[in-house]
């Protein structure tokens, strides 16, 4: 069995900080917002990494920034200059108890790299030397990437993100057969919508079921403070939330941070 990324009950994991968007006045993907997800009472925050035209990495989510320009075009001192924050500055802010979920974003640039050359191999250093000082995982929607990360970064514990309405039967078979330790689904997958009809959504407990008999743990991202209080009841390994200190503050007791 490998060992458990998350502890249980269910770990809260900040949403690009304190959640998407502006949250207590923090812009999401800063180090005020991080920092003030720590303050709130998260032991667990969510980062997403993308890189420049020189391999820096930064903490962005859109390919594009506000007024239109790609992040790959620009250089890392540019990139300052737009405010977006270095992966490493961050990682030295941080307190060294807090655990890291990198959210490998590719770029168009990487299909025409080498496998190690592309933005999950960069970051494959960067989450080594972060499991060295805390606990750290590195997700991505694109499998190529998990496969990148595995061969750059054999110890980092890995999750398969799936994006909202992703048919959930389709993503617990894949995790249970890809070499990674966490599947990361949207809240969408769970339950029935006009995407998903109720037959063809099994039950939560029997979700959360199959995935821990594969030895798998299950991260949900973004569910509604009714889903997530489901989500603690069932189980689930980790709940990444926006607006965190209401969740927090609703969720404090029945989901310890």
């Amino acid at each position: 069995m490998s060992p458990r990324v998350f502890s249980r009950p269910a770990t809260l994991v900040g949403h690009r900080g304190l959640g998407k968007g502006v949250v207590q006045g923090h812009r999401e993907n800063t180090a005020g917002s991080f920092l003030g997800a720590v303050d709130a009472g998260l032991r667990w925050v969510e980062v997403d990494v993308r890189r420049t035209l020189d391999d820096e990495l930064f903490v962005v989510h859109d390919a594009a920034l506000s007024d239109g320009r790609f992040l790959a075009e620009l250089t890392g001192a540019q990139a300052e200059r737009y405010g977006a924050l270095p992966v490493h500055r961050l990682l030295d802010v941080l307190p060294p108890e807090v655990g890291v979920v990198f959210d490998v974003k590719s770029s168009l640039e990487d299909a025409g790299r080498p496998a190690d050359s592309t933005t999950a191999a960069l970051l494959g250093t960067v989450a080594t030397e972060s499991t060295r000082r805390r606990p750290t995982l590195a997700q991505s929607f694109d499998p190529a990437a998990l496969r990148q990360l595995r061969q750059a970064a054999p110890r980092v514990p890995l999750g398969l993100l799936t994006w909202l309405h992703f048919p959930i039967g389709q993503a617990v078979a894949a995790a249970a057969h890809l070499d990674i330790q966490v599947l990361a689904v949207h809240a969408g997958s769970l339950w029935p919508t006009t995407a998903a009809e109720p037959r063809d959504v099994p039950s939560l407990d029997r979700i959360v079921a199959l995935v821990h008999g594969a030895d798998r743990e299950l991260l949900v991202w973004c569910p509604t403070a009714e889903q997530a209080r489901h989500l603690v009841t069932a189980e689930v390994d980790a709940i990444v939330i926006d607006d965190v200190p209401a969740q927090v503050h609703q969720l404090s007791a029945g989901c310890p941070a």
